[in-house]
Order: structure tokens, then C-alpha cells, then sequence
């Protein structure tokens, strides 16, 4: 019980956001895909022959993915989010008061 009152704001934080955040935000589903994805990868090269070959194929793997988030469609839609968040500092303080 005492862990989770310690952890209870960390675990709800995610219910003050915007609800299209919040669906996005609730699942590891392209934590779970990415994974899977290098393990595929990897199940083709069965033994690599150093540390540093496994780190050079996850990482240009991970490089992939990001160009893809970066370029692509976005899975989340960060102006809308940094607009939402200047809206909530602007209502909890309103001009001519301090922050």
C-alpha cells in the first residue's frame, strides 16, 4: 500500500493530459513492435561476432525508426501539446499575477 501512495501521482499524471494524448500514451504498442522488429533483425544474423556489431545493427535500426517519426506521420502532435500546455500555465496564472 505504501508504494502505491508513493506512486499514485506518477501513475495518474497521464489523466491530466488531453484525451488524444492520452490514448496514444496508454499502451507500448510501438515499444512492443520496435522490439519486435529487432528481433526479427536479429534472428537473421543468429550470432554476431562482437558486443559493438549488436549495438551498430540496434542503433542504425533506431536511427531508421526515428527518421521514420521524424518525417512521417506523426504519433504525436507536439505544437498542439506545447499549445495546450501555454494555455494551462495562462489559466493558472493570469496576467498580472506572478508565476
Amino acid at each position: 500500500m505504501g508504494i502505491l501512495e508513493v506512486g499514485f501521482d506518477d501513475a495518474v499524471v497521464i489523466l491530466e493530459l488531453p484525451e488524444r494524448y492520452r490514448k496514444r500514451l496508454r499502451t507500448t504498442n510501438s515499444v512492443e513492435r520496435l522490439n519486435e522488429e529487432i528481433r526479427r533483425r536479429e534472428r537473421v544474423i543468429r550470432i554476431f561476432p562482437n558486443r559493438e556489431s549488436a549495438i551498430r545493427l540496434i542503433g542504425a535500426m533506431l536511427l531508421s525508426q526515428d527518421e521514420k517519426w521524424s518525417t512521417g506521420r506523426k504519433y504525436l502532435e507536439l505544437d498542439e501539446y506545447h499549445e495546450w500546455i501555454n494555455n494551462r500555465q495562462t489559466e493558472s496564472h493570469p496576467e498580472g499575477t506572478e508565476a
